[in-house]
């Protein structure tokens, strides 16, 4: 009789039901992180207007206005940012990934995940400091702090 070589059906159900496991553990593993990545790169995109206001406002303090800095959404790479206010009010910088980003079927994230910059109001011979927030609850959870 012939020795038979190889594996049995019952050692290859087991290596399959092994690496089953694993990927059901790593996969959700997997999408925080890249969802955690791709909200950075949006929040990392409101730093130039961040920049540009702050030079403005004490360059020329409350006169500094959105037509100094930028107007309407600019899209750059995978993010559109927006940015209102001005003057004597509060500055908001508000990035989301684009259309054409977000709707990939690998995409973690939506056109509706955003990250928000919001400004103090402009005072005379004082700084700004800038608040950063998710307004949606769902990506709360990945928000850069």
């Amino acid at each position: 009789m012939k020795k038979q070589s190889g594996f049995t059906l019952i050692e290859l159900m087991i290596v399959v039901a092994i690496v089953a496991i694993l990927a059901a553990v790593a996969l959700p593993a997997y999408q925080n992180y890249t969802k955690k990545a791709k909200m950075t790169e949006v929040s990392v995109a409101t730093g130039k207007y961040k920049t540009a206001i702050e030079l403005c406002v004490q360059t020329k303090g409350t006169a500094c206005v959105l037509a100094d800095i930028q107007s309407g959404a600019v899209a750059q790479g995978n993010v559109s940012t927006l940015v209102g206010g001005g003057g004597a009010s509060a500055w908001t910088i508000t990035s989301s990934p684009t259309a054409s980003a977000a709707s990939g079927t690998l995409s973690p994230l939506t056109v509706n995940d955003s990250f928000r910059l919001t400004s103090s109001t402009p005072a005379a011979d004082q700084p700004l400091t800038w608040t950063g927030s998710c307004p949606t609850a769902a990506t709360a959870e990945y928000c850069p702090k």
